[in-house]
């Protein structure tokens, strides 16, 4: 009883943040610490998702939380307290300083000391995803600023060191930067282990990707940001430009990255061919279909072997590869809309079947007969889902003639979070579940878990779609790895493609026997302490189940297991 409790608590926040963070966006501005911005403190607090850790403890700063949060907004967003998220048109031709996180595809413009524009082109989950950071990051700051004073509210020694050594850093010796990280683990009431590892970690970032300011300057740069915010001599301010919801609510980057879409279609003359659509990454479909061929003139005993093996070889040359594809049907369509979701186009009939790895089964004449073409797609980030494929599957008007696409298929290679077994594992998804909302889709999938016989552990079932990596609770996760629910993992989109399929169907815009295919192989398990998202990525270990789920697509679609055309 106690389980379902907090499990409904959790929903219940997770729903209480959407409906704010729309409400906000409609209002157009807020204050983090105005009443607005309790909601969303309050939200995330009772919410205490996992990759936040120890957020809810004052005692302590959730370390692998802030580098998951700083991974994936700009560089020096610790020094701001004002935050405008707009639209591209706004910040085209400015002189103001444009910046990338290392781990998220976001533009952001870095105004002047205090104020950060995002520029939001993805749609309703890139605004959660943006807030949800924020806020655990004005959190921490709140907690940060808490261990700045004594409690006669004057600075602490701790506190004291710290500016003192910033001041001298150039100066700083192996001697001093450990005296320096001691203190620090003091401020964050964590140990000199962990601060360590946490500075080691951004002094990476800040070497390799001049992503990071450090860990130093982080803590020192929010804790001075809260001192003005409770001293009123700032607020932390979010505001959105009106616009904003004009582009958002009318699909307009998802219209241009569609039109771009449709465009090189016709130009290729392949738009009134089969189209098979997969959201996958740019470069399994494309090693799978041209990386032997590529690399092995005069080799093939030596490359026939393991495919897998192959396929890890591949990582470092890939321009040889497409170089190759280029010249046997594969085009490149680079975003030009701010949709931040690069296509391929491949022409199945353009490709040299014969030079195809010999363990990926096609059926060459049905190939020839058919000459399908495959539109692969780069990840959308949640909700972009439904607005890119919504928008794709619209008809064309050519020459004053409606004309609607051919679809087949749509296939996900995705990953996911599991929650029933562990990194690596592979889930077949029977229907998407949506999270925090009552939109629920059932589904025939066209790949079944005998599609993966000898892999190891592959789990069909529901697999929920979350409105963000960030939201997850670990009591709402259990109640649906645990109750009727059954579901087998998490992720962020696969809902939402369904959702746009689904429509298109009933307003015939594409035949009811359109194949779908989803599965995932686990990134991550939420459940589980050291396999977060916020412990880091798969490595080497995701080449199989990646390049697995390609094979297993490629091979229904290619030897003619596909839908028809009504």
């Amino acid at each position: 009883m106690e389980e379902t409790t907090r499990s409904n608590a959790a929903r219940l926040a997770i729903h209480n943040f959407r409906i704010a963070a729309d409400a906000l966006l409609l209002m157009g501005r807020f204050k983090m610490n105005g009443r607005s911005g309790q909601v969303l403190q309050d939200a995330l607090k009772t919410l205490s998702p996992e990759i936040y850790g120890t957020m809810n403890d004052p005692r302590r700063i959730e370390l692998k939380g802030l580098e998951y949060v700083m991974d994936r907004l700009p560089r020096g967003i610790e020094e701001c307290s004002r935050f405008i998220m707009t639209s591209e048109a706004d910040l085209e031709f400015t002189p103001f300083e444009m910046l990338e996180p290392p781990k998220r595809r976001r533009t952001s413009y870095r105004i002047n000391e205090k104020e950060m524009c995002f520029v939001i082109t993805r749609g309703f989950s890139e605004i959660y995803d943006i807030l949800t950071h924020l806020t655990f990051l004005y959190i921490e700051a709140v907690n940060i600023h808490n261990r700045m004073t004594d409690d006669e509210g004057n600075l602490t020694t701790e506190w004291k060191e710290l500016q003192s050594f910033m001041e001298n850093i150039e100066e700083s010796d192996a001697g001093k930067l450990n005296r320096a990280l001691w203190n620090m683990s003091i401020i964050l009431g964590r140990t000199f282990h962990e601060t360590k590892e946490t500075f080691e970690y951004f002094e990476k970032s800040r070497r390799e990707m001049n992503a990071s300011n450090g860990l130093f300057e982080i803590v020192l740069k929010l804790g001075k940001v809260m001192e003005k915010i409770v001293n009123k001599e700032a607020d932390f301010e979010i505001q959105f430009t009106p616009d904003l919801s004009h582009m958002i609510l009318h699909q307009v980057c998802g219209k241009k990255w569609a039109a771009t879409i449709k465009k090189k279609l016709l130009d290729l003359n392949l738009y009134d061919r089969p189209l098979h659509i997969i959201s996958s990454n740019l470069h399994s479909v494309l090693n799978l279909l041209y990386g032997y061929a590529a690399v092995g003139a005069g080799r093939e005993n030596e490359l026939s072997g393991d495919l897998y093996l192959l396929m890890q070889k591949l990582r470092h040359r890939a321009a040889e590869v497409k170089d190759y594809a280029i010249r046997h049907g594969f085009h490149e369509i680079p975003d030009s809309c701010g949709a931040q979701t690069d296509c391929q186009i491949i022409d199945a009939a353009a490709i040299d079947l014969e030079g195809i790895h010999p363990d990926l089964r096609i059926d060459r004449e049905e190939v020839e007969k058919e000459k399908p073409v495959l539109l692969v797609m780069d990840y959308a980030f949640g909700t972009q889902a439904f607005e890119l494929i919504d928008s794709l599957l619209q008809p064309t008007i050519v020459n004053g003639e409606e004309r609607n696409l051919d679809l087949r298929s749509m296939s996900v290679m995705g990953k996911a979070g599991t929650i029933r077994g562990k990194k690596g594992d592979i889930m077949i998804a029977t229907s998407h579940v949506l999270e925090g909302s009552a939109h629920n889709y059932i589904l025939d999938n066209d790949l079944k878990k005998e599609d993966f016989d000898g892999y190891g552990d592959v789990f069909a079932g529901p697999v929920v779609t979350v409105l963000g990596t960030s939201l997850q609770n670990r009591d709402v996760l259990e109640t649906f790895r645990n109750t009727s629910w059954k579901a087998v993992g998490l992720e962020m989109e696969g809902g939402h493609y369904q959702r746009a399929i689904s429509a298109a169907m009933i307003r015939q815009h594409i035949s009811k026997h359109v194949k779908v295919r989803y599965a995932y192989y686990a990134s991550d398990n939420p459940l589980e302490s050291g396999q977060t998202l916020a412990s880091g990525s798969l490595g080497e270990a995701g080449i199989k189940p990646t390049y697995l789920i390609t094979k297993c697509i490629l091979e229904k679609i290619l030897q003619g297991r596909t839908g028809e055309r009504e």
